[in-house]
């Protein structure tokens, strides 16, 4: 049929994971160059670039977690769409095997990985048909994290910090802050929002991410979306989340906005957050071959622009060095704001494991040692293993069962992103344990922190899920929860709550 058809959609596969559009890396590089020197906001946005360049070079994925593969494709009269999602569907299996994509489709009811990214509802394939002869297929690779903040209001509404949001347009934009606070550091700032005002709640949650299509530089077509985003832009950085959720001066790289009509009961505002590794790309194919003619977002012919002109995170010699396995004078020495680098021996746990080992005793010993929450990319090499990307998850899933499991087994040190609760605070202060805070979606960066891969136990899990048994060498991080009941995370959230009073006063 279409000889080129796989090959090419294999190609925007293997980009879109790799390799940052033009518009999103010129968004970062602003970023980084409006966060003071020697803050934790340009540390992290440092360690950022560092790994997009990284991906590039060595054609990794950006982050670890390649989200849920999200395929726009528009089609002539008379194409066999039953065809191309075969297609497509071949070519996902085949980017997960190479390690281009991370197996991220579980069964929901057993929780069993089918290791190809093949299941029912992934990949997601959304076609239409139009008039013109050629084949555009768009790629949007959102991960969970971000795609965990993602929220949706019915107004008129109530929100903390705003007070009421009405049926109208200020109502939109105090959701949209809200949206964007409530995310803090769990949605990998800084990010991106779409939003659609109105529609039914699946027709409005689909519409807000097809907002994240439009490139960040774009200008709405209707002018009272238009100043609503201008509006957002202009206030959001003012509230001091900051990259990661570490406290800083930029927050959010865009805001697109789009509107459905809807029934005159229901008064949807529904808001799709993605992080600073917006990965989102496209191709338009010939009709008579599926060989690319050309690309969207990106032209080949330009060279890609490194993000940084240096080496990149730099150490200043106020690090601090641990090596695992830890002491409880260890965690109880470092306090919030400490930059570590952990050596040593390192273990992986995520959902899977946090609830097997809350009912099953773990399959090593974890006294004293780093548990990582990280699902990383990880390729078969002879009898061994190799990861090629693995950067942090979300820890605030695991809230329900890490103060236990610090109990219990002895952990000493928890790494993640997006910090935790109340509950895993008073955890760490009564058994000295701390949290640290990795820079989300750097897998690049941080897979060159481990030499080596010694084990894994409760591979029946997946990949993703299963615990990793890692040796790594000064591996970065930034204590954001001590064993003194000092928390980073709640300090910002309330800090930006009082910045969200002060723009509604305002």
């Amino acid at each position: 049929m279409l000889p080129s058809f796989f090959d090419s959609v294999l190609q925007l596969i293997v980009r879109t994971s790799t390799d940052l559009p033009p518009d999103v890396r010129a968004a970062m590089r602003w970023a980084r160059g409006s966060e003071p020197e020697g803050t934790r906001a340009a540390q992290a946005l440092t360690i950022i670039a560092q790994n997009i360049d990284l991906a590039v070079d060595h054609e990794g994925a950006i982050c670890q977690d390649t989200g849920m593969p999200t395929f726009e494709v528009h089609v002539p009269v008379g194409s066999n769409q039953i065809w191309m999602r075969q297609q497509i569907r071949a070519a996902v299996a085949e980017a997960t095997r190479r390690g281009k994509l991370r197996p991220n489709s579980v069964d929901s009811i057993t929780g069993k990985n089918s290791g190809d990214n093949l299941g029912p509802g992934t990949p997601i394939i959304h076609f239409d048909q139009w008039e013109r002869d050629e084949i555009e297929i768009k790629l949007i690779l959102k991960g969970g994290g971000c795609e965990n903040t993602n929220a949706q209001y019915a107004l008129p509404v109530d929100l903390p910090h705003l007070g009421r949001a009405d049926r109208t347009l200020d109502g939109v934009r105090k959701c949209i802050l809200h949206a964007v606070w409530n995310a803090q550091g769990k949605g990998c700032a800084p990010g991106a929002v779409g939003v659609c005002v109105g529609g039914d709640r699946t027709s409005g949650y689909l519409h807000a991410k097809e907002q994240l299509f439009r490139t960040l530089d774009d200008v709405n077509a209707d002018p009272r979306l238009a100043e609503v985003e201008a509006s957002i832009m202009s206030t959001v950085n003012s509230l001091d989340i900051g990259p990661m959720g570490f406290g800083g001066k930029v927050t959010l790289i865009g805001c697109k906005i789009g509107a459905l009509n809807r029934l005159p009961a229901s008064f949807f505002v529904s808001v799709a957050y993605d992080c600073w590794a917006f990965r989102r790309l496209g191709v338009l194919l010939d009709a008579s071959s599926g060989a690319i003619n050309h690309w969207l977002y990106r032209d080949p012919s330009h060279p890609i622009i490194p993000m940084l002109d240096q080496a990149g995170f730099v150490r200043t010699g106020k690090e601090v060095r641990l090596n695992a396995p830890l002491t409880e004078q260890d965690a109880r020495s470092l306090k919030v704001g400490d930059v570590v680098l952990v050596s040593g021996r390192m273990f992986t746990g995520r959902d899977a494991v946090h609830s097997h080992l809350m009912k099953h005793e773990p399959p090593v010993d974890l006294h004293g040692s780093v548990l990582y929450h990280c699902g990383p990319v990880v390729v078969k090499e002879g009898e061994g293993w190799r990861v090629t990307a693995a950067g942090p998850t979300t820890s605030i899933r695991e809230e329900p069962y890490q103060a236990e499991i610090i109990r219990r087994y002895g952990v000493r040190a928890v790494i993640g992103k997006g910090g935790m609760g109340a509950r895993t605070l008073a955890g760490l202060k009564e058994h000295g344990a701390v949290y640290l805070n990795a820079i989300g979606g750097a897998a690049q960066f941080y897979a060159r922190s481990i030499t080596r891969v010694d084990g894994v136990s409760l591979l029946d899990f997946g990949t993703p899920e299963a615990m990793w048994h890692l040796t790594v060498e000064d591996f970065p991080a930034i204590v954001t929860m001590d064993a003194h009941g000092n928390s980073l995370h709640k300090d910002v959230e309330q800090e930006s709550g009082q910045h969200l009073e002060a723009i509604v006063a305002g």
